[in-house]
């Protein structure tokens, strides 16, 4: 569903979408009001529901640059795969983020429950309307229960957000909720579960690749088991048949692409390996409010692309987990040690001379990260300081994947936009990649080593494709040492199941790095706190480290966020703190 096709009926549905609910957490004025009579009939009911959709690509002007589906702040800033960039003075609530500092006041966290909780209002006032119309005669059985799977699917997936993100001290509103009442201390994972189970019902070709299908539901379904409740043997079974029967929401076929870089060509973002993208669209008389405006701060500062504002920068200790043996990773995290550590032109002025780093890489960090040397896209060499705001501040490197080609800037960018960076690509929410790397970690658990390391080399045979491998400007050779190979039939790291772990956990920081899942991922593993304070050991050696992190210590409550102070006092106390 583009993002055009949203805009057209949200002037119907964003007047209704939440009514006002007197001084509480969720006290959204509407700017007009129409009738819940108006609204119960087909079309109000398929406005409702598409409301609900437009609120999944996260950043709005109502919400604030906190409020981002792309999770850059919270699933790689925080995990310190990157670090915030730009200047300490720029986006401050950021930095303590990045030091794990923040507190309960902290703007940014507001701004994110905000939109989380805007999302979940709507589904509910569209389950209200779509009851309704049903009650009415105006819609038949069997639309209302298409509407209603995927409006309830959509607000369990804003729930899990939130569950995440505060550690599973928020509050489940349904639509018979009283806002007034509610409180945050009930577990409500079995009422997140039940409304994504509600998705899996859905059809496999719904007609519209912006809408939720079976395959999608069944994906994010497994993932909140796996999160909430480590139960990866239920998760495995709807992981397998998202495998052998899943399709994309348009009735398309899934897979693995061919080669890696292509992946992230905004041309290829409905490509072969998207289950899903949140649909953007660009110069289609918004003024780019469809454009991917939650992802604008991240591109280079005055060179490349976009020209602003220098955010989200690779940390170098990302960039040394691309550093190959043998063509396989270095598991001992010996990635960080003497000769080892990928070069880099940090403290260099571009003007000055700089031979990029020599030694075995796994080809992926190139299309994961910007580095000097090494061509960027079709923007020519990547030159080094001057594609960096604050060199000092940030580190030597940049974003590359949500990033688009010169190429394409004509097509992939809103130029009634105030920044080129508010472009059209999409947001990969779910690719194949990923189903494949979440099947492999529930074997693992499930004691399935071979079949683990079966759908692992699957992943790295097609990073070993060097049809897909960054080349030179000229295009006549690679553009850096790539060397990366399959793990082997038999033997470690698939000999033991913790050996299995480890290997896993690297596959999904090399394949799915820079796309907001790590600390996620690293709350599921139970290692956030011991996996942070060792990177954060490594950063503040580096000469710009403590710049970024000064003392920064992750305690024993970095695997969750304090719920925002504002949301606490407008409850009349009804929230309590995590």
């Amino acid at each position: 569903m583009k993002r055009r096709y949203i805009l057209a009926i949200l002037s119907v549905v964003i007047a209704v979408v939440v009514g006002s609910c007197g001084k509480n957490f969720l006290n959204v004025k509407p700017v007009g009001s129409l009738s819940q009579d108006i609204l119960a009939s087909d079309a109000g009911c398929q406005a409702e529901v598409v409301g609900v959709y437009a609120m999944i690509d996260g950043k709005s002007s109502s919400f604030g640059w906190g409020s981002t589906a792309i999770n850059w702040i919270y699933g790689d800033i925080r995990a310190a795969m990157a670090s915030k960039g730009s200047d300490g003075g720029d986006q401050p609530y950021i930095n303590s983020i990045q030091t794990y500092t923040e507190l309960p006041t902290n703007d940014y966290l507001n701004a994110q429950w905000k939109m989380l909780y805007e999302g979940v209002a709507r589904a509910n006032n569209a389950i209200k309307i779509i009851n309704q119309a049903l009650g009415n005669g105006a819609i038949t059985q069997e639309n209302a229960d298409l509407y209603l799977e995927q409006v309830k699917a959509l607000r369990g997936w804003f729930h899990f957000q939130a569950w995440r993100m505060w550690g599973g001290k928020v509050p489940y509103l349904d639509e018979t909720t009283d806002y007034t009442t509610v409180t945050n201390t009930e577990d409500i994972s079995a009422k997140i579960l039940a409304d994504l189970t509600e998705g899996t019902k859905l059809p496999i070709n719904m007609g519209q690749i912006g809408r939720w299908n079976k395959t999608v539901c069944q994906i994010l379904l497994a993932k909140a088991m796996m999160q909430m409740n480590h139960d990866y043997s239920g998760a495995l079974t709807l992981l397998n048949d998202a495998k052998a029967t899943g399709k994309k929401p348009n009735g398309g076929a899934i897979g693995l692409n061919l080669t890696y870089g292509d992946i992230f060509d905004p041309a290829n973002r409905n490509g072969l390996e998207s289950i899903y993208t949140i649909q953007y669209s660009v110069n289609d008389g918004s003024g780019a409010a469809n454009a991917g405006y939650d992802a604008c701060l991240n591109f280079p500062y005055t060179q490349g692309p976009g020209t602003c504002c220098g955010f989200y920068c690779p940390t170098q200790e990302f960039v040394n987990s691309f550093r190959t043996s043998g063509g396989l990773p270095l598991l001992d995290a010996s990635y960080n040690t003497g000769a080892n550590q990928v070069v880099n032109d940090q403290g260099l002025d571009q003007s000055e001379p700089f031979t990029p780093d020599a030694g075995p890489l796994d080809p992926r960090l190139d299309w994961s990260v910007g580095r000097r040397g090494i061509p960027y896209w079709d923007w020519g060499l990547m030159t080094g300081a001057n594609w960096i705001r604050l060199q000092n501040y940030s580190g030597p490197y940049c974003t590359k994947k949500q990033v688009y080609k010169k190429s394409e800037a004509a097509t992939f960018v809103d130029g009634s936009g105030w920044t080129g960076g508010q472009m059209g690509n999409g947001y990969k929410m779910i690719r194949y990649a990923e189903l494949l790397l979440l099947i492999a970690e529930c074997q693992i658990e499930t004691n399935d080593l071979d079949g683990a390391r079966t759908n692992i080399n699957l992943v790295r045979a097609r990073a070993a494709n060097s049809d897909g491998w960054v080349k030179t400007l000229d295009g006549t050779a690679n553009a850096a040492n790539y060397v990366v190979s399959e793990y082997p039939a038999s033997g470690a790291p698939f000999d033991t199941k913790e050996n299995a772990r480890t290997a896993l956990y690297m596959e999904r920081k090399l394949e799915l790095g820079m796309e907001g899942q790590r600390w996620f991922d690293l709350n599921r593993w139970g290692v956030t706190q011991t996996e942070i304070n060792r990177i954060l050991t490594y950063m503040k050696g580096l000469s710009y480290g403590p710049s970024l992190y000064g003392s920064a210590t992750a305690g024993p409550k970095v695997n969750q966020f304090p719920i925002p102070q504002r949301q606490i006092d407008l409850s009349n106390g009804t929230l309590t703190q995590n």
